[in-house]
């Protein structure tokens, strides 16, 4: 889906600029990350082809093309962007990763995170545009659904255990997680040693020890779990499992007498015990030491300055409608998009309820796991976004979109 609105504002942004100053390639760079975050951009794709370099923005969870420039700028951006983040400029046939060093650019809004990819017609650039530290929530500041904010609370005060955060990439566990950690340093100050192990780190939190892994020299996750145990910590934040050796070493900490918060990708709460069944962690071990699961997603939420109605604006069932009735939408809340920001919803999966806790020991299949945890109580994901569809906070398309047909 694309939208003329904010393509023309970008373009109308750069119009100032000289092409043929000195320094015109660093002034576009500038630009290209301003207006991505005045327009709530949280990713910048600059995608090398055989005549172009086209610009697309992430909003909201969905890729907008929004410009695209001669062929002959694709180096010279890409340089740039090597030259902010500290990379090799030499290198252009082997990925790498940088981070805009503090004073780098004009840009102060918060850190941005810079890969670039090597393709068939040169590199691939993605820019990850983090919001500002006064912008990081607390736990009480994510929206979720108060019986899911509730029962994460509590847990929060458990002494051992491992707290589950689960979701496909982009639906905020990250968030979730570090404000979790704020929430821990908020209730118990000092008096708790809080340890993460991440890779890579993505925000600072004050108050607690965070360290990053380093693969090539042997610091992987499953390597820094097992010395961090000998650090004397009370809660430790694991970035995410990955593999069985990463997962085996989590919950035997929470065993120990750790509180481990990690992440973990999966469809659903049930689909996130299977797959540490199938990982091989025993299902005596699930049941002895996991506290809770929360599977979350994150959705658009529907424009409420501008009142478009969904089924009038462009992308709606996977289609491409460029008519000018559509284009020609501006509104300035949401830039002509229909929707304005993003809300999270989750599901919890209690695995202390007697017939879940009864199914895990048994390793029934996801499928049964699922009915009896319907049969329980647990609200489904699927049936919050039911709700929020009814209540007119988001649309039938976004439910689609983000779980499926």
């Amino acid at each position: 889906m694309t939208t003329r609105a904010i393509a023309e504002l970008f373009s109308e942004s750069i119009r100032q600029l000289d092409p043929s100053a000195d320094d015109y390639v660093p002034q576009l760079v500038d630009q290209i990350i301003q207006q991505a975050r005045i327009h709530r951009a949280s990713d910048i794709h600059l995608v090398p082809a055989a005549d172009r370099l086209t610009m697309q923005w992430r909003i909201d969870g969905v890729l907008h093309t929004v410009a695209a420039f001669g062929a002959e700028s694709s180096p010279r951006v890409i340089a740039r962007l090597k030259v902010m983040s500290g990379l090799l400029t030499y290198r252009t046939d082997i990925p790498q990763e940088g981070r805009v060093a503090d004073g780098s650019g004009r840009d102060s809004s918060g850190e941005v995170r810079i890969t670039t990819f090597p393709t068939l017609y040169g590199e691939k650039a993605a820019i990850r545009l983090f919001a500002a530290t006064s912008q990081l929530q607390l736990l009480s500041d994510l929206g979720l659904p108060g019986d899911v904010e509730d029962s994460l609370r509590n847990n929060l005060h458990a002494t051992s255990g491992v707290i589950l955060l689960t979701g496909p990439s982009g639906s905020g566990k990250t968030t979730t997680g570090y404000a979790c950690l704020r929430e821990i340093v908020r209730l118990f100050g000092e008096s708790k040693g809080v340890l993460t192990l991440e890779d890579p780190i993505e925000v600072v939190v004050e108050g607690i020890t965070q360290s990053q892994v380093k693969p090539y020299v042997g610091f992987d996750l499953a390597t820094g779990l097992k010395s961090m145990m000998r650090q004397d910590p009370d809660v430790i934040l694991v970035g995410e499992i990955r593999d069985p050796e990463t997962a085996e070493c989590a919950f035997q900490a929470a065993l120990t007498g750790h509180l481990v918060i990690t992440t973990f990708h999966a469809g659903s709460s049930v689909e996130a015990i299977t797959r540490l069944l199938d990982l091989g962690i025993e299902p005596y071990l699930i049941r002895s030491t996991l506290r809770t699961t929360i599977c979350q997603r994150l959705l658009r939420r529907l424009c409420r300055q501008c009142g478009a109605k969904p089924e009038n604006m462009p992308g709606t069932d996977n289609q491409l409608d460029n008519s000018p009735s559509h284009q020609d939408h501006r509104c300035q809340a949401c830039g002509g998009l229909g929707y304005q920001g993003r809300f999270v919803t989750a599901e919890i999966l209690d695995p202390n309820q007697s017939d879940i806790a009864a199914a895990i020991l048994n390793r029934v299949d996801s499928h049964t796991l699922q009915s009896i945890a319907n049969d329980s109580g647990t609200v489904t994901l699927r049936q919050r976004f039911e709700r929020l569809v009814v209540d007119g906070i988001t649309t039938q398309e976004e439910a689609f979109r983000v779980l499926g047909r």
